[in-house]
């Protein structure tokens, strides 16, 4: 399931891209796989980097000799350990509400990206957001759930101080914000529930079989039902 539309945010053969907070590694295996770049994943959860290098062995398997760089590695996005100006491309999807300083996550992202070089950052939508945490404390009240609820134009605001310029915005996954309301309306019960359930199985469904009627449905919805609001930056001036 990919966040960023590739419209927007092209990535080539040769450029080296950074997927920050990079999770199970739904976005650094696709860079690396679809798009020929060298990805680099970094996230604090071993755990989930050992999921994401499990994924991209299925694809490594049938990949030849001189194909692009994957790497993984387990870092803190406050202090990244690579040099100035280290990356063509980042990507921080779904990673900003979790990080108690996000200023200075935005300041390194910054750091290590190329003059001209794109930023993907991606956030959950306020309103569907609020909607969740009024339904269940739970769903944010957990170790490392999400510390606050971001408004579009101040985060936007807030990236642009760093030297970034936006150039386009738009939402991502209107399903899944009905499902994540059901999990927060029955979370005690979330993983037995059969409402949740059946639309769990309707959303793998969606994502597996790519039917017209829900890609032209979720497209429709997208901008103002989307659970992500994704927008798009290049570093320095227009």
């Amino acid at each position: 399931m990919q966040t960023l539309d590739r419209n927007y945010f092209p990535m080539h053969p040769g450029q080296r891209v950074l997927d920050l907070g990079c999770g199970e590694g739904r976005h650094v295996i696709a860079a690396c796989a679809l798009d020929g770049v060298d990805a680099v994943g970094v996230d604090l959860s071993l755990k989930d980097l050992a999921t994401a290098r499990e994924r991209m062995a299925e694809f490594r398997d049938s990949a030849s000799e001189d194909s692009a760089l994957f790497l993984l590695l387990a870092g803190d996005a406050l202090k990244l350990p690579f040099a100035d100006e280290s990356f063509d491309a980042v990507i921080c999807s779904e990673v900003l509400e979790h990080i108690p300083d996000y200023r200075s996550a935005l300041a390194e992202i910054s750091r290590v990206l190329k003059p001209g070089g794109r930023f993907c950052a991606s956030v959950p939508r306020a309103w569907c957001e609020r909607i969740c945490w009024s339904l269940s404390r739970d769903y944010h009240q957990v170790l490392g759930g999400h510390l606050r609820i971001f408004d579009k134009a101040d985060l936007c605001t807030e990236i642009e101080k760093q030297g970034f310029n936006v150039y386009y915005e738009h939402g991502a996954h209107a399903l899944h914000s009905i499902y994540w309301w059901l999990q927060c309306l029955f979370w005690k019960s979330r993983e037995s529930n059969w409402l949740v359930r059946q639309y769990h199985r309707l959303l793998v469904w969606d994502m597996m079989s790519q039917p017209a009627f829900t890609r032209v449905l979720e497209r429709t919805l997208n901008p103002v039902l989307g659970k992500s609001v994704v927008m798009y930056f290049r570093k320095g001036s227009e």
